[in-house]
C-alpha cells in the first residue's frame, strides 16, 4: 500500500524507518519530512494545515493510509477530514484529540470517570488564579490549557514563580494556549511514560519509557520538549503496567466512548508513580518525541499491521512482540534551546556515528544544504543506541555523540541516570 506520513521531526524519522520496513508498505511519502525521513521514502512539499490539499494529494498519489505524527494536525481535525473523504487515517478524531489539546478537558474527564489524577481548578482570570494559589500553597503546578509545544507547564516552588507563570500564560505569553490555566496539586513520586494503542474499545500496551524534560544535567533548568529518553522504564513493573491499564487507560477509553467520542490512536499517558499508585499527569494523543525514538527500535512486530488493526477496531485480534534490548536516545540541540536559536550551522560526522554497532541517528531539526546537513531547529538530532541494558545503550549512545562534530550544539551528559543507578544497585 501507499502510505503518507505527516510530520517532520525525530518522531517522524523513527516512524518512517519502521513504516518503510513493513511488508505492507509499497511506497512511503512524508510531508514535509526531513533529511532523515528521505532515507526511507520520498519527502513532499505539502502544506499539512491545508486539509483539502492533503486530501487532493492522497487521491492523486493513490494513498491508501495516512499516519499523522504530530499533535497539531490531530487537534485541527485532519483525521476527521481524511476519513470523511474516504481515506483511512491513523490517529484520534478532533473531539478525541482534546485529551491533549485541552488539559481542562482531560481533568474534567478524570473527575467524571474516577481516573486518578492530581486535584485541580480551572481559571481564565489571573487574579482569581493567584488568589487560589496563595490560599493553597506551594509547590504547585501551573499548566496552560492548550498546546504549547511541551513548554506550557511550570512546577512552581514559590508564590512568585507561580504568579509569574499565571501572568505569562493568561497574559498571552503562549498565545491562545494560555487563555485558560489549570492549577494542579503537586504530586510526589517518579515520572514515567506509558503508551497504549487503542481502537476505540480495546487497548494494548505499547511500551514504557522515561524522558528528561529539563534542559541541563541533573534535571536543572527550564522544561523542554525532551532532552533524551530510554526504554523500557524498569520502574514500570508488570504490576504497575497492569494497574495503569486497569485504572487509567481503560476507564479513559470507556469514558470517551460513553461520551460519543471514541478514542482511536496512540494514547500516551504521562504518569506520576506516587505512594498511592500511578496517577495521570497528562495525556498526549500521539507518540512522544523523543520517546518514539526508543520505542520503535524495540518493536519487533509489523508497525503498519498494528496501526491498521487499531483503525479497523480489531486490536483484540493481535499481539505485539518487543525486543529484550534496551534503547536510549540523546537529544543534540542548538545552543540557546529552549529559547531562541540560530539556524544554519553545519553538522558533520553523522555517518561516523551511524557506522557504530546498534546506533541510529534520527534527524529532528535538520535541513539538506547541498551536500551538507545543517541545523534547522531547536532539537536537531536524536542519537539512539540499543544494548542489553540501559547502561550499555547509554555508553554506545555517548560514543556515537562523540563522533558528531557540531560546535554550535549541545546535549545533556546524564541521559538515563536513574536507570543506570537502578542497574548498578
Amino acid at each position: 500500500m501507499n502510505i503518507l506520513l505527516i510530520g517532520s521531526g525525530g518522531r517522524e524519522h523513527a516512524l518512517a524507518r519502521s513504516l518503510s520496513a513493513s511488508a505492507l508498505c509499497d511506497k512511503l511519502l512524508i510531508a514535509p519530512g526531513n533529511p532523515g525521513t528521505a532515507q526511507h521514502g520520498t519527502n513532499v512539499a505539502l502544506d499539512v494545515t491545508d486539509h483539502r490539499a492533503v486530501i487532493d494529494f492522497c487521491r492523486v498519489m493513490k494513498v491508501d493510509f495516512v499516519v499523522v505524527g504530530p499533535e497539531a494536525p490531530l487537534v485541527a481535525g485532519l483525521v476527521d477530514d481524511l476519513t470523511a473523504a474516504g481515506i483511512k487515517a491513523f490517529g484520534p478524531s478532533k473531539a478525541a484529540a482534546q485529551l491533549e489539546g485541552s488539559k481542562a478537558f482531560t481533568k474534567d474527564l478524570c473527575a467524571e470517570f474516577d481516573i486518578p489524577t492530581a486535584a485541580y481548578r480551572r481559571f481564565t482570570d489571573a487574579e482569581a488564579a493567584k488568589a487560589y494559589i496563595r490560599g493553597y500553597g506551594v509547590p504547585i503546578v501551573v499548566k496552560a490549557d492548550g498546546l504549547a509545544a511541551g513548554k506550557g507547564v511550570v512546577v512552581a516552588t514559590s508564590f512568585e514563580e507561580a504568579e509569574q507563570a499565571v501572568d505569562m500564560m493568561i497574559g498571552g505569553g503562549l498565545g491562545a494556549a494560555g487563555a485558560e490555566v489549570v492549577i494542579e496539586a503537586f504530586l510526589e513520586g517518579e515520572e514515567a511514560s506509558f503508551f497504549a494503542l487503542c481502537d476505540g474499545t480495546h487497548a494494548v500496551p505499547f511500551g514504557t519509557a522515561q524522558d528528561h524534560k529539563r534542559v541541563f544535567d541533573g534535571d536543572q533548568g527550564p522544561n523542554t520538549g525532551g532532552m533524551g529518553a530510554y526504554s523500557p522504564a524498569a520502574v514500570m513493573t508488570p504490576e504497575l503496567q497492569a494497574r495503569a491499564m486497569r485504572e487509567i487507560i481503560e476507564p479513559t477509553l470507556a469514558g470517551m466512548k460513553a461520551r460519543g467520542t471514541p478514542y482511536t490512536g496512540i494514547l500516551y499517558a504521562g504518569l506520576m508513580l506516587t505512594k498511592d499508585g500511578p496517577q495521570l499527569i497528562e495525556y498526549n494523543a500521539r507518540l512522544g518525541d523523543p520517546e518514539t525514538q526508543v520505542l520503535l527500535p524495540r518493536l519487533k512486530s509489523d508497525l503498519v499491521t498494528a496501526l491498521l488493526a487499531a483503525c479497523d477496531g480489531v486490536l483484540n485480534s493481535i499481539s505485539l512482540q518487543w525486543s529484550d534490548q534496551a534503547a536510549l536516545t540523546v537529544v543534540m540541540a542548538a545552543r540557546g534551546y529552549p529559547g531562541a536559536v540560530e539556524k544554519g550551522s553545519e553538522i558533520r560526522g553523522i555517518d561516523k556515528a551511524e557506522a557504530l554497532n546498534d546506533v541510529i541517528v534520527f534527524h529532528a531539526g535538520t535541513k539538506q544544504d547541498g551536500d551538507r546537513i545543517v541545523a534547522n531547529g531547536g532539537r536537531v538530532l536524536n542519537v539512539t543506541a540499543l544494548g542489553r541494558t540501559i547502561s550499555e545503550a547509554q555508553t554506545k549512545a555517548y560514543e556515537a555523540v562523540s563522533q558528531i562534530v557540531w560546535p554550535e550544539g549541545f546535549c545533556r551528559k546524564d541521559i538515563g541516570w536513574r536507570a543506570v543507578e537502578r542497574e548498578e544497585s
